[in-house]
């Protein structure tokens, strides 16, 4: 269900790529997230225009939320040792301009999940 991406090069292409890559990782990392929270939310497409609606604010509320998703879905899965979220430094890493240094953040959380070290059960 989530695709693990090298995070190196996806930041690479959005580079290059003057950004066009990295909207596509957006509604990809979105969607993605939002199916591990099971939370209901604006969809990747539907978030990215938000954020060209409110030129780039709703990117900054978009950061915080995929924090909460996470721990939404580590919380999910029943991983007792994470009660961090991360939603802020997503946000202040936004708020700073470093929004694609969030993405490889938010990125590297995905791809724990899609490599299995996540999915499994933990008793307390």
């Amino acid at each position: 269900m989530i695709k693990e991406r090298n995070v190196a090069l996806s930041a690479i292409f959005t580079v290059v790529t003057f950004g066009i890559y990295g909207i596509y990782w957006f509604i990809c990392m979105t969607d993605e997230a939002i199916a591990l929270s099971e939370d209901r939310g604006a969809s990747g497409i539907l978030a990215f225009i938000f954020n060209i609606i409110t030129f780039g604010f709703y990117g900054w509320y978009w950061a915080y939320r995929m924090g909460d998703r996470l721990e939404m879905a580590k919380q999910r899965r029943g991983i007792a040792y994470s009660s961090t979220n991360n939603g802020v430094i997503y946000l202040i890493l936004s708020v700073l301009g470093l929004g694609l240094i969030s993405y490889i953040f938010i990125q590297l959380e995905l791809n724990r999940f899609s490599a299995g070290k996540l999915n499994s059960r933990v008793s307390i």
